[in-house]
């Protein structure tokens, strides 16, 4: 062969047909990925959204509640030092304690509700 002969190559048409198909389809399969990829990252970036929201709001509530609770502490600890006797300084206790009760249930129960709603809000499909 000479020069020219060796230096060409010639793909046969139905092999380019068969490699351009195939090609073809990679490419489109690789489109496909490619935008399934994308949706993917676009949900996780919305509930990433939506979980740091209601984190926020979580936390919120408990800091709100820590506050409440270190002020009524604070307070108690003023009422008995002005108590006057044993008897007040049980009255004093007493009432500390039912109060403390009562706001706790009330707390644990609108904690325990946001992060219920967090838990749903994390859980539903985006459309």
């Amino acid at each position: 062969m000479d020069q020219d002969g060796r230096d060409r190559f010639e793909i046969p048409k139905e092999m380019r047909s068969i490699a351009e198909a195939g090609f073809d389809q990679a490419r489109k399969a690789f489109e496909h990925m490619l935008s399934s990829a994308q949706q993917t990252a676009t949900t996780i970036e919305d509930r990433g959204a939506t979980v740091r929201a209601n984190a926020k709001d979580i936390t919120t509530k408990a800091v709100g509640f820590a506050e409440r609770n270190v002020s009524a502490a604070l307070d108690y600890a003023q009422q008995l030092v002005h108590a006057k006797d044993l008897g007040d300084v049980l009255r004093l206790h007493s009432e500390y304690v039912q109060a403390q009760m009562k706001a706790l249930a009330e707390q644990a129960t609108e904690l325990g509700q946001a992060v219920a709603r967090a838990a749903q809000d994390a859980a539903k499909p985006k459309s």
